[in-house]
This record gives structure tokens, C-alpha cells and sequence, in this order.
């Protein structure tokens, strides 16, 4: 009985996204069930007795003991450097990323050579999306822009784990549906707000996903990223440090009141963090 039931909710979620990617809405959250327990409220103490390269990737130390315990033998963990590039646009699918520090940027690559961020991985995801909808070739560059480490997992790996166990399927379904969320906001909010509203959204998103208020990201990148040119991204950050709120340095941005930067936000800021931990309760801190 108990089987059926995960069958039948898993049909439903592969259902919902399918109708999500074709009609580019959101699904309402539901009225009369509760909001799904199986986020990335976890505790990583629960796992001191493991080897000391256990992973500290929030969705994985999501999963259950016993599933964290059957994946640790197809992680490989690496270390990701700034400007590395995990996987490029239309190249083959062969690994999902599960990073534990740093951010990883989900980068748009035009016909020009220009890019675009559509989205942003940190320790709360992973790059599984493509292949949990069975797609063997990358559409996206995997940018590492903030660098730090991550769990690889073979896309074999994978597509095993997600057929065999049952907990870890639904957490990516789960995971699938808030990524979608982000991208959809990102899309909106790209038109619907200034550059300053936009960079100072990124900067809190890039904070979200560490522990240091100092980012090493250099203004070229945040340029290319946010699709704006090198003398306005200047512009804008010199706004937002002389309001008291950031910190420019060499390669790198210091955030000084992020209180006074999530104000100096867009609405998107708070908007992404309700919808993502509607799907992945306590996602962020």
C-alpha cells in the first residue's frame, strides 16, 4: 500500500512539472495538505560517525541515513575553482553536481558567444534537473562563480538512485519544483526591475549559499551575469556602496548591512527564498 502511494505521488509531481514546463506557470501550493517535509532541514550531526568526506550538500544530507549511506559510494568529491566551467552548453550529460560550498551559475550560451545567468546552484541543490526529465546532453554552461567544493555524481549513478530509491526521487522532484520557481522569478525579474534592485538580489543569493559576507566575485562577472554592461554594473555597485551596504575590493565584494541590502532588493529576493522553502523547508538559515 505503501508503495503504491509513493508510485502514485511521484506520478503526480512528473505530472506537475510537465504541465509547469508547458505552460510556464507555477502550480498553487496546496490549501488543505501541509507544506511537503522531505526540504533540506538537515541536520549534519546526524552523520559525525560517517568517513570525514561525507557530503554537507543540504539536499543530500536530507535523505534518510541509510539512503545517504547506499549514494557515498558514487560521490567523488572535487574541488571547483572560479571561472571553471562543470559542464558546457551542448555537450553530453555525463555528471550531476551536488555542491557544498561555493556557487555554481546555470549560464544561458547565445549563438554571439554572450551568456546570461538563469539560475544559481549552492548547497541547497544540485544540477540534476536536466537529467531527472532524461535529457543526456547539457543545454546550459555550469559556470562555477563562486568557487568552493562539490559532490559529482555519474548521470548513471543517477538515473539508478532515482529509479531504486524511492526518498531520493521525491526530494528531487521536490528539488526540480523550486529550481523552476527561481528560474521563472529570475526571467520576471530581469524585466520588471533597475540593475541596482537586480545586483543587490544577486549579491544576498550568492550570501545565501556561504557563511562569508565576503564574496570573491570580480565585476566583469557580475556583468556578464546579470546581461549588463561593465560601466553600469559600476554604476550600480558604487550606488550601493555609498548607501553604507557593500564594500568593493579587489576581485571580490564585502557585503557591510544586509538588512539595508535586502531592503535596497527587489521583491524577487524574498519572493524566491518563500517559494523555494515551500518546496525545501529551511533551505536557507
Amino acid at each position: 500500500m505503501a508503495a503504491g502511494a509513493s508510485a502514485i505521488g511521484v506520478a503526480r509531481r512528473r505530472n506537475a512539472l510537465t504541465r509547469l514546463l508547458r505552460n510556464g506557470r507555477s502550480p498553487a501550493p496546496p490549501t488543505s495538505a501541509p507544506p511537503c517535509q522531505t526540504g533540506t532541514n538537515a541536520n549534519p550531526a546526524r552523520f559525525l560517525g560517517m568517513d570525514e568526506n561525507a557530503p554537507r550538500n543540504r539536499l543530500l544530507l536530507a535523505l534518510p541515513n541509510r539512503i545517504l549511506k547506499r549514494l557515498m559510494p558514487e560521490l567523488e568529491h572535487i574541488r571547483c575553482a572560479s571561472g571553471q566551467v562543470l559542464m558546457d552548453a551542448d555537450s553530453s550529460l555525463d555528471y550531476v553536481y551536488f555542491p557544498h560550498s561555493g556557487v555554481i551559475s546555470v549560464v544561458a550560451v547565445y549563438a554571439n558567444g554572450n551568456t546570461i545567468e538563469m539560475a544559481t546552484i549552492g548547497r541547497e541543490g544540485c544540477s540534476g534537473v536536466q537529467a531527472l526529465l532524461g535529457a543526456t546532453m547539457s543545454s546550459v554552461r555550469l559556470l562555477v562563480q563562486i568557487p568552493g567544493g562539490a559532490a559529482k555524481m555519474s548521470r548513471a549513478a543517477y538515473t539508478r538512485a532515482l529509479e531504486s530509491m524511492p526518498a531520493f526521487r521525491a526530494l528531487m522532484y521536490d528539488y526540480v519544483e523550486a529550481f523552476l520557481e527561481q528560474v521563472m522569478v529570475s526571467v520576471a525579474c530581469n524585466g520588471a526591475h533597475s540593475l541596482t534592485e537586480r545586483l543587490a538580489r544577486w549579491l544576498l543569493m550568492m550570501r545565501d549559499r556561504g557563511d562569508d559576507d565576503t564574496l570573491l566575485i570580480t565585476q566583469d562577472i557580475l556583468a556578464e551575469m546579470l546581461g549588463a554592461q561593465r560601466p553600469s554594473i559600476t554604476n550600480a555597485a558604487r550606488e550601493l556602496e555609498g548607501a553604507g551596504l557593500i564594500e568593493r575590493g579587489r576581485r571580490q565584494v564585502t557585503i557591510i548591512d544586509r538588512q539595508g541590502l535586502t531592503k535596497a532588493s527587489c521583491e524577487c529576493y524574498q519572493l524566491v527564498r518563500e517559494r523555494v522553502a515551500f518546496h525545501l523547508p529551511k533551505t536557507y538559515p
